[in-house]
């Protein structure tokens, strides 16, 4: 639904297609808006509303019986700004129907089972946003890159993955995949001022700037496995992530959009109301001590 920021459907606009092309996509545009970054901030604040009260029906809904839920998938390079749209997009959400999972390098145990071992319990039960920082995804990219795992076995995970994501969806799980795209001059520029900052310091790895040197092989790691992996019940929407405003701002909206095509809805009451009204007024005179 477009409205005074958008010109259109953001999430449509930024939805893959079957001829999709990384290359043709420009990390520094700002698609279905003509808005600067003040303007995106506000935005940005006003429609966190809207997303918390979608959230909340979502919630309730799920407590008479609903099963959707909502999973977003967040994949891009490092320093593409994977942490900002989760501090300004999600953290005013409800606490109880938030279910955040930053995947790090996979444990001892992990890689003694399938890849896809670690995954499935996190996936959000009914009523909850989850939100995976980073993802099974990694099981492709890097494991593609750097060679981790043989050719063979990096085939055998996009099925893989396109069949959990398939079993998933049927059971109500609605799934959002998103790739911030980032171009290498703005990473590097991030990095940089992470090194220039004491108080970022914490932020920066040195392995970032090995994983940076082989920035075209990732880049045909996310072609092939976008490609191998965006079905309708779980498409890919690549933003454009330069300006973080238009990323936080698109990634809201792409999530308000699905929560809107789920339009849950306020459960109706198990009790009757007249007769609890009635009780609850009953007990006005009392006081404590």
């Amino acid at each position: 639904m477009a409205n005074q920021f958008w010109d259109g459907d953001v999430a449509e606009l930024l939805r893959v297609h079957d001829d999709f092309d990384l290359t043709a996509v420009d990390p520094a545009a700002t698609p279905g808006t003509r808005a600067n970054k003040k303007a995106g901030q506000a935005e940005l604040a006003d429609a966190a509303q809207e997303l918390r009260e979608l959230q909340e029906r979502l919630y309730a809904q799920s407590r008479a019986g609903a099963p959707e839920r909502v999973l977003v998938v967040l994949q891009a390079m490092d320093a593409a700004g994977k942490g900002g749209i989760v501090n300004h997009v999600f953290a005013q959400l409800e606490p109880h129907g938030l279910q955040l999972t930053a995947f790090k390098s996979p444990s001892e145990e992990e890689r003694s089972h399938d890849f896809l071992w670690r995954i499935e319990p996190r996936v959000p039960g009914p009523g909850v946003i989850g939100l995976f920082d980073r993802s099974h995804y990694e099981d492709v990219l890097i494991q593609r890159v750097r060679a981790f795992a043989p050719p063979e076995e990096i085939e055998r995970r996009y099925d893989a993955i396109t069949d959990f994501e398939r079993r998933i969806t049927e059971d109500g799980v609605r799934i959002v995949k998103i790739m911030l795209h980032v171009s290498p001059e703005e990473q590097a520029a991030r990095l940089a001022d992470r090194l220039a900052t004491p108080s970022k310091h914490w932020k920066y790895n040195p392995g970032d700037v090995d994983e940076r040197e082989l920035w075209p092989e990732y880049m045909s790691a996310f072609q092939l496995a976008i490609e191998r992996t965006h079905t309708a019940n779980a498409p890919w929407h690549v933003v454009p992530a330069n300006a973080k405003w238009y990323a936080r701002v698109a990634v809201q909206r792409i999530v308000i959009t699905e929560l809107q095509r789920i339009d849950p809805q306020w459960p109706a009451a198990e009790f009757d109301v007249a007769a609890e009204q009635a009780r609850l007024a009953a007990t006005a005179e009392l006081r404590w001590p």
